[in-house]
């Protein structure tokens, strides 16, 4: 039995630790399985952990209850994924909240190089699930392979998942509670065909119940696992603007589609919009040019750059310069983090360092060009 993947999802039940500070821990340890292995030393190696932490980790009795989740997950086909991982959705990885573990069941690659989720009120009207079939058979014909993200709830979310579904693009759904059940139930078939054309992940264990705060903690995920988030119908309260406000406590794009005055399920989007919270989007074309995802006629390669000419790079600089040479429109800066596998916040600095030394152009939508 993989030993970090056991003391990681020990770690995520140890009552009294919390996310955050697991988090510390690892940063600080190393590693989940020093943490366990090492528990009587660790005021060494953490000077200020405190000694109800230690007592907390030595006391420990959810091996058990772990060893039977991981025989669970083996039986189901259900692939466990510590941070650490290489398959670990690498834009999560970056959120200083990200889960320390997730259960993933289908077939979908979670490091796509473009990846979107929409989502938005569970009463959808037909004016919101019009959009949704609209937009992703649009982006079906100009960017088939973008993976699609939402909540597989009532409304917006199960819209999104059957439009991706029915124009063959790949779909996940995070779940709020564990992969031995599916909720809202009515769903389940919809789940079922998921698991071929994409998938389900959710960061709780089997046994868990669907309860409201749970639905309000997955949020974070299906905006960090997410270059945008696409905000359809929602109203003046509602836990798409919940998302939305995560996605860009990220820094990453969120756009919304406007909506008639008045109309009680427009009203969310239109004040996300009003106040430049998200941007207005009309069509998976607008989306795509944002993005700088399409590549364009009109950006020529610059022939005869004496590359030589470029001063000392530092390894993470040349993974960056190697990414963008053979890319003369240039390339996300998502799409540099899942290449290079380096973090975004330090992917951030290191390209502007190269802006400084006049190696690469910034461009609008996050985009990076090579000079």
């Amino acid at each position: 039995m993989n030993e970090e993947l056991l003391y990681t999802m020990a770690l995520t039940r140890l009552p009294g630790i919390g996310l955050i500070g697991a988090h510390r821990l690892i940063e600080a340890v190393g590693s989940a399985t020093t943490i366990f292995r090492e528990v009587s030393n660790l005021k060494d190696i953490v000077p200020d952990i405190s000694n109800k932490v230690i007592e907390i980790i030595q006391k420990h009795d959810v091996l058990r209850l772990c060893e039977a989740e991981i025989r669970f997950a083996e039986k189901n086909n259900i692939t466990c994924l510590t941070i650490n991982d290489e398959n670990y959705p690498s834009r999560l990885r970056e959120c200083d909240d990200a889960p320390l573990l997730l259960f993933y069941k289908g077939t979908a690659n979670l490091n796509n190089l473009h990846v979107i989720n929409l989502v938005g009120t569970r009463h959808a009207t037909d004016y919101g699930k019009d959009i949704c079939q609209r937009f992703i058979k649009e982006l079906c014909e100009i960017m088939p392979d973008t993976l699609i993200i939402s909540g597989l709830a009532y409304g917006i979310d199960i819209n999104a998942h059957k439009a991706a579904l029915q124009y063959g693009m790949d779909t996940v759904g995070v779940l709020a509670h564990g992969l031995d059940r599916i909720y809202p139930s009515v769903h389940r078939r919809t789940a079922a065909d998921m698991l071929s054309h994409g998938g389900l992940i959710t960061e709780y264990p089997s046994g868990t119940n669907p309860d409201r705060q749970n639905f309000i903690k997955r949020n974070r995920i299906i905006a960090g696992m997410s270059d945008a988030t696409i905000v359809v119908e929602s109203a003046e309260k509602g836990g798409s603007l919940i998302t939305a406000n995560i996605a860009e406590s990220y820094n990453r794009d969120c756009f919304a589609f406007p909506g008639r005055i008045g109309d009680e399920y427009s009203i969310g989007c239109n004040n996300l919009i009003r106040n430049n919270s998200a941007i207005l989007l009309q069509s998976a074309e607008e989306l795509v040019k944002a993005m700088n995802w399409k590549e364009t006629s009109s950006i020529h390669s610059h022939e005869g750059i004496q590359r030589q000419l470029f001063p000392e790079l530092s390894p993470e600089e040349n993974q960056i310069k190697t990414q963008l040479e053979n890319i003369p429109e240039g390339m996300h800066i998502n799409t540099l983090v899942v290449n290079t596998n380096i973090p975004i916040n330090k992917i951030t600095a290191i390209l502007f360092e190269m802006e400084m030394k006049g190696m690469v152009r910034a461009m609008a939508g996050g985009m990076y060009k090579l000079l």
